[in-house]
């Protein structure tokens, strides 16, 4: 028994590590875009043109994107690639075999990436919204492009066009744990070509794009939210005439 109550402890323990060994940049907080209808629907033209070329989102269908507000004729002129269908599942057609040649990993299928990369330092969402915010130019790379809340990523940024080249300026400071060791802190970003869109205009995209993502986690979501509220508001409702009967049948009773 106590060798159980030992495994479970560690099991217990390991998401915490992993996601503290994630979690060494402060993370920002990613706004809530989920019943943005506008939101969502340039999220998902984001996500068809910047992540649907390498990552997949299997346990997602084009025809689900009705339900922020688009029509089939719409996804099909605008979201689809030739040869799928609105029916089909948001698939790539790049192989794992290649994907990993290129990338040195297979891109994660990213159907719940926003509720995956949930942590005690932040969300999901604020992992993501952080993340695809803070890529730099790094000569050192393979891809040419490095992460500060995912340093040595093998994922290029994608979305440069938007947002420019950056550089990342750091500065040595001796490390709180060992003073005979320096570590190196963030000291801001050095903007070298602009992109295409302002830096507020990158962020709001950048927010759209991962409110689709948390969204596409659980499409039901706000129709589950809702009903909760009714459900609730009808147990009440249903209290009360319970206390209204039990006190009628009690009333004589002394």
């Amino acid at each position: 028994m106590n060798l159980l109550k030992k495994l479970i402890a560690v099991l217990a323990l390991v998401p915490a590590v992993t996601f503290a060994s994630e979690a060494t940049f402060p993370l920002d907080q990613a706004p809530n875009r989920t019943k943005d209808l506008a939101a969502l629907q340039n999220g998902a033209k984001l996500f068809v043109n910047y992540c649907l070329n390498c990552h997949s989102a299997s346990a997602m269908r084009y025809n689900r994107l009705v339900d922020i507000g688009l029509t089939e004729e719409q996804i099909k002129n605008n979201l689809l690639f030739t040869s799928d269908k609105v029916g089909d599942l948001m698939k790539v057609s790049l192989s794992a075999k290649d994907a990993k040649e290129w990338f040195g990993a297979v891109p994660p299928d990213l159907s719940v990436i926003a509720r995956s990369k949930a942590s005690g330092a932040g969300s999901g969402p604020d992992w993501l919204y952080t993340y695809l915010r803070t890529f730099y130019k790094d000569d050192t790379r393979p891809t040419g492009w490095n992460n500060l809340v995912f340093p040595n990523v093998g994922m290029p940024h994608v979305m440069w066009e938007l947002q420019g080249v950056r550089t990342v300026k750091f500065v040595e400071e001796k490390d709180p744990h060992d003073a005979s060791k320096t570590v190196h802190k963030f000291a801001g970003f050095e903007q070298v070509k602009p992109g295409k869109l302002s830096a507020t205009d990158f962020d709001n995209a950048t927010a759209d794009l991962v409110g689709y993502l948390e969204w596409m986690g659980e499409p039901g979501q706000n129709k589950r939210k809702r009903l909760g509220v009714v459900v609730l508001l009808f147990l009440g409702f249903f209290m009360v005439l319970a206390w209204l009967l039990n006190k009628s049948y009690w009333k004589e009773i002394k």
